[in-house]
């Protein structure tokens, strides 16, 4: 069923695909690569959002970010953050070989410390980095996504492990359950899982009030 998706989707690009397979070939984890299917559908998303501006929380290899970046405008720009300086020179070659390197900067360093710096607001967040701080990054974006606004959490589903009793020293399970939970509850947003791969949330910021009166 996958193949016959893939087969009937958006070719992934021969730049996306020479990044998909130098990642399998020389890093470790390549599964947390979003790939070609998640990668169409990010893409998707921008172009029915027409998003001006677009915080990525976990570049990994880019593979996200180069395909969100293709359905950006001229003047869209996609701020990314990466913990693992490790990877910065990977990201950068791939980066600079796309015709929309102009529309994403690079960010090497903590979330945490770097999402309050931005001085920016949001019309589509991105999450996709440490399963334990996901509760943390949404706090700290959620002032700077503007109303009507999507943030799109991944690995919301983590393998079926959401199902289960984490053994206490499972953070990166226990992390994506409170996230889940606190997604549930929170009336200030419309969210529904999406069960591709390893579950995609989808949260919408409701409009203010006078919003809906406009």
């Amino acid at each position: 069923m996958n193949n016959y998706i893939l087969s009937h989707i958006d070719e992934e690009g021969e730049l996306l695909a020479r990044l998909n397979r130098d990642a399998h070939v020389n890093l470790l984890r390549p599964r947390m690569l979003s790939g070609h299917l998640q990668g169409r559908i990010l893409k998707m998303f921008c172009r029915m959002l027409c998003p001006e501006r677009i915080l990525e929380i976990g570049t990994y290899t880019g593979y996200a970010t180069l395909c969100m970046a293709e359905a950006l405008s001229d003047t869209g720009l996609i701020h990314t953050i990466e913990i693992d300086d490790e990877l910065e020179d990977f990201i950068l070659k791939y980066f600079n070989l796309s015709e929309h390197k102009e529309k994403i900067k690079l960010h090497i360093g903590d979330a945490l410390s770097i999402i309050p710096e931005l001085d920016e607001t949001f019309d589509l967040v991105f999450i996709d980095a440490d399963k334990r701080l996901y509760s943390k990054y949404y706090d700290l974006i959620f002032d700077k996504v503007r109303p009507g606004g999507l943030i799109i959490a991944d690995n919301t589903l983590w393998d079926g492990k959401v199902l289960e009793e984490p053994h206490p020293t499972d953070k990166q399970t226990i992390g994506i359950q409170q996230f889940n939970d606190k997604i549930a509850n929170d009336k200030r947003i419309e969210k529904v899982i999406i069960p591709l791969r390893d579950g995609l949330t989808l949260i919408w910021k409701r409009l203010l009030p006078q919003e809906h009166q406009l």
